[in-house]
């Protein structure tokens, strides 16, 4: 395996999960994120996409993923039930976010979420000085095609995981194929953050 050819936030991820967890990854898409993590650390996943062409290329791949809507709910997984709940690069469009977020949490010892920061300075910039919504790599559709229901921040999330009492494990800030250090609110592309409850 190539890592270095692999997605920045699929290789944080690959980082965080523990060889042979069960794993819940919602909106899956095309399952690449739960190929790799089944094929390179043996890990019991399970995907839930609502995108049929999508769970087609899931099932290609011999991956194990149901067609349905997470925003109705997770009520057929118990308590607890998966090591990691993975929400990465979804949650934002998502109609019931919070909803989503909390039975994640539920179902999940430990849940991944992954998600574009909408205070990027490139969009902050964009809004500033063009007075447009901003096109990012990690926003790249205009206002009329986006998938995004949720525009939100690094600082919005560490607010609301307080607010809810749900524990930030870890978190990972991410440019184009690097790790942020510094000021993430103001120069990450993308956040990645485990929580529990």
């Amino acid at each position: 395996m190539d890592f270095d050819k692999i997605r920045i936030d699929y290789r944080i991820i690959y980082q965080i999960i523990e060889n042979g967890a069960k794993i819940l990854d919602l909106g899956c898409g095309d399952g690449d994120l739960m190929f790799l993590l089944a094929k390179e650390k043996g890990v019991k996943a399970q995907g839930i996409e609502l995108d049929e062409s999508a769970i087609y290329k899931c099932v290609e791949k011999g991956l194990s993923v149901f067609h349905s809507d997470i925003d109705s709910g997770l009520i057929e997984y118990p308590d607890k039930s998966f090591d990691y709940v993975i929400l990465n690069q979804s949650m934002q469009q998502v109609k019931k976010a919070d909803f989503v977020i909390k039975e994640a949490l539920r179902v999940g010892s430990k849940v991944i979420v992954g998600f574009p920061n909408f205070a990027y300075f490139k969009a902050r910039l964009r809004m500033f000085f063009v007075g447009k919504v901003p096109v990012t790599r990690s926003l790249p559709y205009h206002w009329y095609d986006t998938p995004n229901l949720h525009f939100l921040t690094i600082s919005d999330f560490r607010d609301y995981c307080k607010a809810i009492g749900a524990e930030i494990i870890s978190d990972h800030y991410l440019s184009h194929n690097s790790v942020v250090k510094i000021w993430p609110n103001f120069f990450a592309l993308n956040a990645i953050f485990v929580i529990k409850k």
